[in-house]
């Protein structure tokens, strides 16, 4: 049985209140007996992608599981390298695989500098049809990326999700072994389908964005933080649960 804990938008700030929630999630995170084989960030980790807000990321990071970081619109590449990662202040796409005993993660790319909306660049989509083509063994694998690539009926999200989606469609076509697509973005937890396959959205730790039909702002931040559990058995069957942390 794989176990991915999944969380997205924190929009650290060093402001009280980001804080506050992302560390209540953390906190969780970091006291349930587990085991935990990840725990998947999909993005905007910061708000303003200054080399502080990445230096609380860190800290509040320290986990005993895995962390696996992608870039959110909020981000930007150069400061998130160093940052999170270690690496040079270089601003190409942060596409990585990271493997775990339980599966591998295929962590896209889909940001626009400059802009809010999604979309994998032919670069990215020729890297993902190549890494998926290479991997070896058997382990599930699961491609994630910040921008959901469908419409969720937000329309505070749907004008800035990602575009271009037919060309993921067809990759993803031609390579059966993967699980599920892992997103964030909208701030809101959601399960849907994308070229057959689950595409589950984690909710957002900053703040809520509801349907219209709630009748509530456009962007709620009261709502509580919250984050999802998805579970693959070894009978192959995804399941995901959902917590929301009052």
């Amino acid at each position: 049985m794989t176990v991915i804990a999944h969380v997205s938008d924190l929009h650290l700030d060093l402001g009280e209140r980001a804080t506050a929630r992302a560390r209540k999630v953390m906190d969780y995170l970091r006291g349930i007996p587990g085991p935990v084989d990840a725990v998947l960030v999909s993005g905007d980790i910061a708000d303003h992608a200054a080399d502080e807000e990445y230096a609380q990321a860190r800290e509040l990071f320290e986990l005993p599981w895995p962390v696996l970081v992608l870039p959110g619109n909020h981000d930007r590449r150069a400061p998130f390298r160093t940052g999170l990662l270690g690496g040079k202040p270089e601003e190409d796409e942060l596409n990585r695989v990271v493997a775990v005993p339980g599966a591998v993660f295929v962590l896209c790319d889909s940001t626009v500098p400059g802009s809010d909306e999604g979309h994998l660049s032919d670069a990215t989509l020729r890297w993902l049809d190549g890494t998926l083509a290479g991997l070896a063994g058997d382990r599930p694998v699961f491609v994630c990326f910040h921008h959901p690539p469908v419409d969720l009926h937000t329309p505070y999200v749907d004008r800035v999700r990602q575009f271009g989606e037919d060309r993921l469609a067809e990759v993803l076509g031609r390579h059966p072994r993967v699980a599920a697509l892992l997103c964030g973005h909208a701030h809101v937890a959601a399960a849907t389908t994308f070229a057959g396959l689950p595409l589950l959205v984690a909710p957002g730790v900053a703040s809520t964005v509801p349907l219209p039909l709630e009748g509530r702002a456009a962007v709620d931040f009261e709502l509580a933080p919250g984050l999802a559990f998805h579970v693959l058995d070894d009978a192959g069957r995804l399941v995901t649960h959902y917590r929301a942390l009052a």
